[in-house]
């Protein structure tokens, strides 16, 4: 039975201006089926243009990323802190494909320097150019942890816009928005933390138009509590880096430009 039938046997005689009025259950429930449908049908496109163009801006996320051979970037990461409220980061990160990486730590300490892989596949860390303290850790190393739960092998650009990818797809939990600025595109969405098994995220990734690279990323919990914010700066594009920069024991003379 209809809502509206199942509504007129139970409340059936209304008064208006003085006289008794009996809406028929097929009458009643066509109205309630037809107020219905002019609130569904304009959102309908809203959310399918939204999830559209998000598509649209990730293939050419995509499309940029897979024409380059190597990037540099100044990263800058803030954290939530439960004694300083905040707490700031600072990094050249330099990546070279397929998956050479090192980050030269800017603030709050300068000096130590992290590449990844190493002859062994771990992560070689040096202390403010001290060769004697050197460490290899694996990825997953304590020493390496952060509330994130994001690795070093983790970091790059290619692998944040997969998981952007999946933000938009399958491990989407809640509504998509796109927002179209002059010089941005912002992707909001609620979806399964990229690193934190069982946790789940409100993101909003901020994309270059220029570049079609992620320029920002803002995460918070699922009620609004801040979280984590990474801005990318200063944006290099194949500078042409040489394998010995990604290795602690070469010659620092040797390291910059391959011929």
């Amino acid at each position: 039975m209809c809502l509206g039938a199942w509504f007129t046997h139970r409340i059936h005689l209304l008064p208006s201006e003085g006289r008794i009025i009996r809406m028929k259950p097929h009458m009643l429930c066509r109205s309630i089926r037809i107020s219905l449908l002019l609130l569904v049908l304009p959102a309908i496109p809203l959310n399918a243009a939204n999830l559209a163009d998000a598509h649209a801006v990730l293939k050419r996320m995509e499309s940029a990323y897979a024409a380059v051979k190597d990037y540099r970037v100044l990263v800058q990461v803030t954290r939530a802190a439960e004694s300083t409220g905040k707490q700031t980061e600072e990094f050249t990160y330099t990546f070279k494909k397929p998956g050479k990486i090192r980050v030269d730590s800017k603030r709050p300490q300068p000096g130590p320097v992290l590449v990844f892989p190493d002859e062994e596949g771990k992560v070689s860390v040096r202390l403010w150019g001290w060769r004697f303290l050197d460490l290899h850790l694996d990825p997953d190393s304590l020493l390496l942890a952060n509330p994130s739960g994001q690795r070093i092998d983790q970091t790059d650009f290619g692998h944040l816009i997969r998981n952007i990818g999946r933000s938009m797809d399958g491990g989407r939990r809640g509504p998509l928005e796109i927002l179209d600025e002059d010089q941005v595109v912002k992707i909001r969405v609620m979806a399964e933390d990229h690193f934190r098994e069982g946790r789940v995220t409100r993101y909003q990734f901020t994309i270059d138009k220029n570049t079609y690279f992620p320029a920002e990323i803002e995460e918070w919990t699922p009620d609004g509590a801040f979280e984590r914010k990474i801005t990318f700066r200063n944006l290099a594009i194949d500078t042409g880096v040489a394998d010995t920069f990604f290795r602690l024991d070469a010659d620092q003379a040797a390291q910059g430009v391959d011929k």
